[in-house]
């Protein structure tokens, strides 16, 4: 058995218990499926949005993840455990993926999604974002239309940086897109790209040697919620590599990271568990307009700015909604 299939597994059986214990003494249990690993920021945002409905977690309901962990061919399994589980409600987080995989794996439970994975109706997840019908809502998370916006921000940062390093995970469905975008929006402010490919936490070192020896003079993550789950690791080596970085997630900030610049994911998170807590008290996902995430936040982190000499814009500085120093 692999590594991350017996932290999936045993995240999953210590939720048992307690699930059987909830659902034995009337509490609904919620189903947590996720594509990447725990996050406890985003965790956080979720039962505050479900307390803010008076719902308290092990109160009045409890939950039960599954996390892929990056492993995108794992969700459809796991969705089939949720299922099994007869929860009440699935949380689907972290791209299209686990919602679809939950839609599959359903026609009756409610789902709600904080999916940042592209238009929720040309991926076949609702029929329209003002009426979803069926049994599927939530939180379209914008990450994709940002890509060229962080771009332009890094370049501000690093004007001197011609050759800018993209992580790109080949197994995230929207990889080929999110790599055509860049490279058109590079094109536009006459910067190249460099593209290096990693699947898992082992390819992360050849990777940067990879953008290193391509002359990378910066690098740039893709939108993928698994990178986020590695966000030390790709930190410590873009610091390595000293590499300025920018990121789509402000966790990467927070972690040493040059700048990131996207949605506030735990924000979104605080809107599914609004809707969560609608639907079990009786509210159906069908009468639930697909909601957009509005909140952005640009998060500069000087400290790293100076280990890497850089002098950071003061227009930079005004625009950003945090600064680590």
């Amino acid at each position: 058995m692999r590594r991350r299939e017996f932290i999936t597994l045993i995240g999953g059986a210590t939720a048992w218990p307690l699930a059987a214990r909830a659902q034995q003494s009337g509490l609904p249990v919620i189903g947590s499926l996720s594509s990447f690993s725990a996050d406890a920021r985003f965790n956080a945002g979720f039962s505050r949005g479900m307390k803010e409905s008076g719902l308290i977690d092990g109160q009045n309901y409890v939950i039960e993840y599954r996390y892929a962990e990056g492993r995108y061919d794992m969700l459809p399994a796991l969705a089939q455990e949720l299922v099994g589980r007869q929860v009440a409600v699935i949380f689907a987080s972290g791209s299209n993926g686990p919602a679809l995989a939950a839609k599959a794996a359903t026609s009756t439970i409610p789902i709600v999604f904080a999916s940042g994975g592209g238009d929720p109706v040309q991926n076949g997840l609702v029929t329209s974002l003002n009426r979803p019908g069926g049994n599927v809502t939530g939180v379209s998370i914008i990450f994709t239309a940002l890509l060229a916006k962080r771009l332009e921000l890094l370049t501000e940062l690093v004007p001197k940086v011609e050759t800018i390093g993209v992580l790109v995970n080949p197994n995230y469905p929207d990889a080929d897109l999110q790599i055509r975008e860049l490279q058109e929006a590079a094109a536009s402010i006459q910067r190249k790209i460099t593209v290096a490919s990693a699947g898992s936490e082992n390819d992360l070192e050849p990777a940067f040697t990879t953008l290193a020896k391509n002359g990378a003079g910066a690098v740039f993550t893709s939108n993928d919620p698994y990178f986020t789950s590695l966000r030390m690791q790709i930190v410590a080596l873009a610091a390595r590599y000293a590499l300025p970085g920018a990121y789509h997630a402000s966790d990467f900030a927070l972690a040493g990271g040059l700048m990131s610049y996207g949605a506030d994911v735990a924000e979104a998170y605080r809107q599914c568990g609004n809707y969560v807590a609608r639907i079990l008290k009786g509210e159906r996902p069908a009468d639930l307009p697909v909601m957009q995430s509005s909140k952005f936040e640009l998060v500069i982190n000087l400290k790293t700015a100076k280990a890497l000499g850089l002098d950071v814009p003061p227009k930079i500085l005004a625009l950003a909604d945090e600064v680590i120093e």
